[in-house]
């Protein structure tokens, strides 16, 4: 049953993909119940089976390693799951008002929607380099015109330049694969480290660069951001949502899966984990800087998915349990309060006809459903307590501090501060009269979309009671820790 479950995890959504084919509205309907309805049901015995067992192997066709297929869960894996889950399955909510079953929008959006959650379940369950590389082509080819959707010509421009990068860094992964393997003689993420061990160090070294180098590409972490605001931006809001929250995540994942899991203990040597940690803090303090000068609020929320994804770069070189489960509920919290922001800002979008800052005047009179979610997501991105943003900032915090990383220290300080600057700045400008007189029409517009905004509410509400509810979720990760942080 479970390793049924598990399968299903991947081709139920492929299913529904082509079930989306269909013309009609009876196809749509059922590839939505079959792809994206069943996950949380196919979870349940995956969830349990890890609490029960720990992180285990699958061997699809009875073919062993390194010529057969192995598919790998563990605690990481499951919240990433959880994620594709509750994140996409409530942005699907969203997006079924704007791309309706039978109509010529939704029969393009759904097949690629559901192509995008299969792809990225299968990038979650993967366990060697080929695999990963195909499901990470498949995640960036179903977003790709997924944001060429929205039909401006920003938002083509935009997914022509994240298909032209995108290439650029799939280039560079596959010949740092092809090189490892031609080293190692495994694509096996975790026959790697034995391998890798005899293999010549130069080699492996730059075949690690190429790989790393095309990852931060795909996952937008500065300096490479350069396709993100605009690619954010522009696409329609429940796949900004799913972007965000999602999409640029497979790549770090990935990223945290080579370097933590497949290479010998040592082979990344402190000036790699210093580059990550510089890396990490000019997000975090460019990305904070760049979203405070937006006038836009979508770009606003771009430019802070851009420095939010610091922060799981800044844990790496901290090597330690309170820092891996840092990260974790970063990759959590961000998810959730990103996903429900996005969400939020396309309602206020649909409901006054623009995102501009200048333009979000009496928002709490126009569209208080959504600008509340807004808020309440602000508040786990701040880091403000009880969310689960500030948990996972506090953790970091904390790994820093038993570390003596004080300059460490003082960026996540300083990226809260620039979190906090961009949020108040936003709610200031939604709260704003610029005629305390005028309130004509207020309730007709916040009539609109008040389905849509309760699920935007929603995600934002769980980024909030992640803040309670830490203690399984941490414990969790705690049995999850990479072997090389397990052993230092």
């Amino acid at each position: 049953m479970v390793h049924e479950a598990l399968i299903g995890l991947v081709f139920l959504p492929l299913l529904g993909a082509c079930l989306a084919v269909l013309p009609g509205r009876f196809g749509t309907r059922l590839a939505i119940v079959v792809g994206l309805a069943s996950l949380p049901f196919l979870l349940l015995p995956v969830t349990l089976s890890v609490l029960r067992e720990g992180a285990w192997f699958y061997t699809l066709g009875g073919w062993s390693a390194p010529l057969g297929i192995r598919l790998y869960v563990d605690p990481l894996a499951l919240l990433m799951l959880w994620m594709v889950a509750l994140i996409g399955g409530l942005a699907a909510a969203h997006a079924w008002h704007d791309f309706r079953p039978g109509t010529a929008a939704g029969e393009r959006f759904w097949p690629l929607w559901l192509l995008l959650t299969a792809a990225m379940n299968g990038l979650f369950l993967s366990a060697d380099l080929f695999n990963l590389y195909v499901c990470l082509e498949l995640v960036t080819l179903a977003a790709i015109p997924l944001i060429a959707m929205a039909g401006s010509a920003t938002a083509v421009r935009a997914a022509m330049r994240y298909l032209l990068l995108a290439l650029l860094a799939s280039l560079a992964y596959l010949l740092g694969v092809a090189l490892l393997y031609n080293s190692s003689g495994t694509l096996d993420l975790y026959l790697l480290p034995d391998a890798l061990a005899t293999a010549p160090a130069p080699v492996t070294a730059f075949a690690l660069a190429l790989i790393g180098t095309g990852l931060l590409l795909k996952g937008a972490v500065f300096p490479l951001h350069v396709w993100l605001p605009q690619a954010h931006a522009s696409a329609p809001g429940p796949v900004s949502a799913v972007l965000s929250a999602l999409v640029v995540k497979t790549a770090i994942y990935l990223l945290y899966r080579v370097g933590l899991w497949s290479l010998p203990a040592g082979l990344l040597a402190d000036g790699a984990m210093l580059l990550f940690a510089v890396l990490g803090a000019g997000a975090l303090i460019y990305g904070g800087v760049l979203a405070l000068l937006q006038d836009r609020l979508k770009l606003v929320i771009a430019y802070s998915t851009v420095a939010q994804l610091g922060y799981l770069l800044l844990a790496l070189p901290l090597a330690s349990l309170a820092a891996w489960q840092a990260l974790t509920y970063q990759m959590l919290s961000h998810g959730l309060a990103k996903a429900a922001m996005f969400l939020a800002a396309a309602n206020i979008l649909h409901a006054i006809g623009s995102d501009r800052l200048s333009d979000l005047e009496r928002l709490d009179q126009r569209t208080p459903l959504s600008l509340f979610a807004l808020a309440v997501a602000g508040v786990s991105i701040m880091g403000l307590p009880p969310s689960g943003g500030f948990l996972a900032k506090w953790l970091l915090l904390e790994a820093a501090w038993r570390g003596g990383q004080w300059g460490l220290l003082s960026v996540l300080i300083l990226g809260s501060l620039l979190a906090a600057a961009y949020v108040f700045r936003v709610l200031a400008a939604a709260l704003r009269r610029e005629d305390p007189s005028e309130a004509e029409d207020a309730e007709g517009i916040s009539a609109i979309g008040r389905r849509q905004a309760t699920y935007a509410m929603l995600l934002a509400l769980l980024a909030l009671v992640t803040g309670f509810a830490a203690a399984p979720i941490l414990e969790l990760m705690a049995t999850g820790i990479p072997p090389t942080w397990g052993a230092a």
